[in-house]
């Protein structure tokens, strides 16, 4: 598929890696299959598409990849989702090392709960925490402003973020608290 884009389009000015599955389950539970079948699709899904479409990034070109909040926060009830975003995120940070010389830039793009069709948030949160819930028209917009002013990591909402911070100073406290949630 790669080759044939690149064969129309020698010059590839953005490339956004979105491709993702739910993984609603813990490592303890959830079938072998489908951890390895959400780590495929999550994480490999943009290594592989990003180096498919290398030949056709230059200087200048964005790399975008949908990572998730989940990336920076784990929860046992997602923790092969949570994995999967991890090695994004990390995969993300590093790549943006590996192609700042080639005058490439990558984005790592954080959003939290997104309403869409393969994640439908409504049945799952309900009430009070879908107001949490935003829509893919923001996490699009974003997207395109973290390119245009050259945000290297970004969260959507931005308040999300507070949710990274707390688990990187405070880990202990957040796992008892999702432990009672």
């Amino acid at each position: 598929m790669a080759a044939s884009v690149l064969e129309r389009h020698p010059r590839i000015e953005l490339l956004v890696n979105n491709a993702g599955i739910p993984g609603r389950g813990d490592f303890l539970s959830l079938e072998p299959e489908r951890i390895e079948a959400v780590l495929a699709t999550n994480y490999l899904g943009g290594v592989w598409c990003t180096r498919a479409f290398l030949p056709g990034l230059g200087c200048g070109a964005h790399v975008a990849n949908v990572v998730s909040v989940a990336g920076t926060v784990a929860l046992s009830a997602s923790g092969p989702y949570a994995a999967s975003k991890h090695a994004q995120l990390a995969f993300s940070r590093a790549l943006a090392g590996s192609l700042a010389a080639r005058g490439i830039a990558v984005h790592a793009v954080l959003p939290g709960f997104v309403e869409t069709e393969g994640f439908p948030q409504r049945d799952r949160l309900g009430g009070f925490l879908f107001r949490f819930v935003v829509g893919p028209e923001l996490v699009a917009t974003r997207l395109v402003d973290a390119v245009e002013r050259g945000k290297r990591e970004l969260f959507v909402p931005r308040w999300y973020r507070v949710f990274a911070l707390a688990q990187t100073v405070a880990p202990t406290l957040v796992g008892r608290l999702a432990a009672r949630l």
